[in-house]
């Protein structure tokens, strides 16, 4: 197995650059006052540099904090606004007490346009990126490991990129290798990580939704899918299957057992993979993951090559006409709208592709449906009702592409929870 070229669409590196070893307090004293700072998130948080700047804050009298999504609080945001502001791409609850206090800003965006957001060029150029990667191998290459899309545009074109070197990042092929001597300052900082809690159970009606959507996946297809208990779950009905290709912003660990049960054919393609200690251990240094950038992983004209390319997506609810809200439950930001955007538009786009969102009828124990007339603000649409394909709850697949309005509503209420239907079929969509 080779590995793929990824250069036609990995970013521009700045180069110039005079690799320097030092600490992180002396690191982070060289980012200038009112600096906008990228900092990698999720697993790949540098937490040593973020500790390092959170105690030199007073040396600041604003840094504005560029974060996408991230697993859990990180101490700057006891300084909100001393002299940290925040803007996210991926909110999430670690934010829950800054709301309304202008100190956050919510920036929604897909995650194909963090390939050139916080470039010199883009529209919120950083001064400075806090990255985490690898030791150096012999070749003088790190890795980003387990995060490539969104951190790598910005570690290659900020004017100051400095790097926490962990051993217990693994070396990962692809696009995130890069020269050690293209960063500004690298500093030594073994930290271990905190594996994902992985969980194979799930409740019947999860374990219903998953086996439907299951269902809808064809031999041969090219397939993404998210994180958590239920894309999990539909991946393993997938072991029968052969011939299927993964190419996702996310690489899971029912990946590798895909693979191992021959209904995968290697190399895994994404942009990103869980933590795990069994994930973080197949990939070092393995041609059988490889990941790129997020304008090759989320590009919709290379998206629309793919063969039978099967969006497998999550929902926090959806409307009578289709359209999806998977950013906002009840009047509090739970995500962005990450890569479903791209993978929808690009299964749309493909010959043979699928959109499937496959979510619980209701909430709550059952008093609130998640099949809902329409999106109503301030709840953003994640997406339009143009993109609608398939819809999976416990009760059903409602496939709806071709549909008008109100056989399309007809066809979602048919797959709502029985004790909301009467209210839903009152619905009169437009026409």
């Amino acid at each position: 197995m080779e590995r793929f070229d990824f250069s036609p669409w990995r970013p521009p590196t700045r180069g110039g650059r005079k690799a320097r070893w030092t600490s992180a307090e002396v690191a982070v004293a060289a980012i200038p006052d009112r600096s906008r700072v990228f900092i990698a998130g999720d697993a790949m948080t540098p937490n040593r540099l973020v500790q390092a700047l959170d105690d030199a804050a007073a040396s600041w009298t604003r840094l504005d904090i560029i974060l996408p999504g991230m697993g859990r609080r990180i101490p700057l945001v006891r300084k909100a606004g001393r002299p940290f502001h925040f803007t996210s791409t991926q909110p999430g609850t670690m934010f829950a007490e800054l709301w309304g206090t202008g100190l956050v800003d919510i920036l929604p965006c897909r995650l194909s346009d963090h390939q050139t957001l916080c470039t010199p060029d883009g529209p919120l150029p950083c001064d400075v990126a806090l990255v985490q990667v690898s030791l150096p191998g012999p070749e003088g290459m790190v890795s980003l490991g387990m995060s490539v899309g969104v951190p790598l545009a910005v570690t290659l074109g900020a004017p100051l990129v400095i790097a926490q070197v962990n051993p217990a990042v693994p070396y990962v092929f692809g696009a995130g290798e890069i020269p050690a001597q293209d960063f500004d300052f690298l500093v030594a900082a073994e930290e271990p990580f905190r594996d994902r809690p992985v969980s194979e159970h799930l409740d019947p009606t999860s374990d219903r939704i998953a086996s439907l959507a299951a269902a809808t996946v064809a031999d041969g297809a090219t397939i993404q899918f998210g994180n958590g208990a239920m894309p999990d779950a539909i991946l393993r009905g997938l072991r029968e299957r052969r011939g299927l290709s993964v190419h996702s912003g996310l690489l899971s660990e029912v990946c590798v057992d895909l693979l191992d049960a021959g209904a995968v054919q290697a190399p895994l393609v994404g942009t990103q993979m869980v933590n795990s200690a069994r994930m973080r251990a197949f990939a070092h240094r393995n041609l059988a993951v490889q990941l790129g950038p997020v304008a090759y992983t989320h590009g919709a004209a290379v998206l629309a090559g793919l063969h039978r390319f099967t969006a497998l997506l999550g929902a926090v609810e959806v409307a009578l006409d289709g359209a999806v809200n998977s950013e906002m439950r009840g009047r509090e930001f739970i995500s962005g709208p990450g890569g479903a955007p791209d993978f929808a538009f690009g299964a749309a786009l493909a010959t043979g592709g699928r959109v499937v969102v496959a979510l619980p009828s209701t909430a709550g124990g059952g008093r609130v449906s998640r099949i809902v007339p329409t999106i109503d603000s301030p709840k953003p649409t994640t997406l339009p009702a143009y993109l609608a394909d398939l819809i999976v709850t416990e009760h059903g697949v409602a496939e709806v592409r071709g549909l008008p309005l109100r056989a399309r509503a007809a066809a979602i209420t048919a797959v709502a929870d029985p004790a909301h239907r009467p209210l839903l079929s009152a619905y009169r969509p437009p026409s």
